[in-house]
């Protein structure tokens, strides 16, 4: 089909996901044919249309590429950062694509990262509809117990929302020096969700790993490396 919506063309190019797509097309930021598209609904000819983002010329790649990052912290997984500081896109830059990540992790945690420059991929991947499992590991201030560990199961009220019923290990428990390591696995992805999980239950995140993404598992990866996706690793995620 050569007619798309602008948002998924522009997420197909490897701008971002398409939901950030129609957050650009809205800030006026795009333009088709050079004129300025500031609303969504507007379809594109992807071999006749120019279509720009920021002045730049967009085009579709056609080489798919899908990279597995154990992300340090102190990094942030947005494409466009206005603070300026340090992005997940700077440890894979040897990879020449525009790469998006798959969903996101805040600053402070660390662990597995899908970066793709594949739109429809992000787009799959990210839809609530799939409930893809994501495993953490949190280092928490206090001794973690089963009452807490309940409450997270069943699932907790957090700000306008209640959280799906998580799956919830206690891993190791040190009295002398007041902490807890704790397994969580949930599907959803709400902004700093397990931290505000742990938070409600009544435990400060001293550390926070996403350990894996489905099967997906960052074992064999130290802090900053990273490795290309196999093909049945892809399709089991779609």
């Amino acid at each position: 089909m050569e007619e798309v919506r602008l948002q998924k063309y522009m997420a197909d190019c490897g701008i971002a996901s398409r939901r950030k797509c129609e957050e650009l097309i809205i800030q006026g930021k795009v333009k088709v044919n050079g004129k300025v598209i500031n609303e969504l609904g507007v379809k594109v000819n992807v071999k006749k249309d120019n279509v720009t983002f920021n002045g730049k010329v967009i085009k579709k790649e056609e080489e798919k590429v899908y990279i597995l990052l154990n992300k340090p912290i102190d990094y942030v997984t947005t494409v466009h950062d206005q603070f300026e500081r340090k992005n997940v896109l700077e440890l894979v830059k040897k990879v020449s694509k525009r790469l998006v990540p798959v969903g996101r992790l805040d600053m402070y945690t660390s662990g597995a990262l899908i970066l793709t420059n594949d739109g429809e991929f992000v787009y799959k991947v990210t839809h609530p509809k799939h409930e893809i499992n994501k495993t953490y590991v949190a280092t928490l201030r206090g001794i973690f117990n089963n009452v807490s560990k309940k409450q997270l199961e069943e699932g907790i009220e957090i700000e306008d929302y209640t959280t799906k019923p998580a799956k919830v290990k206690i891993l190791k428990t040190d009295e002398q020096k007041n902490t807890s390591r704790v397994e969580i696995t949930i599907h959803e992805g709400k902004n700093r969700q397990v931290r505000k999980m742990c938070e409600t239950v009544g435990y400060k995140v001293l550390a926070l790993h996403r350990t894996k993404i489905g099967e997906l598992t960052v074992k064999d990866l130290k802090i900053g490396e990273w490795r290309y996706l196999k093909k049945e690793e892809i399709e089991r995620l779609e």
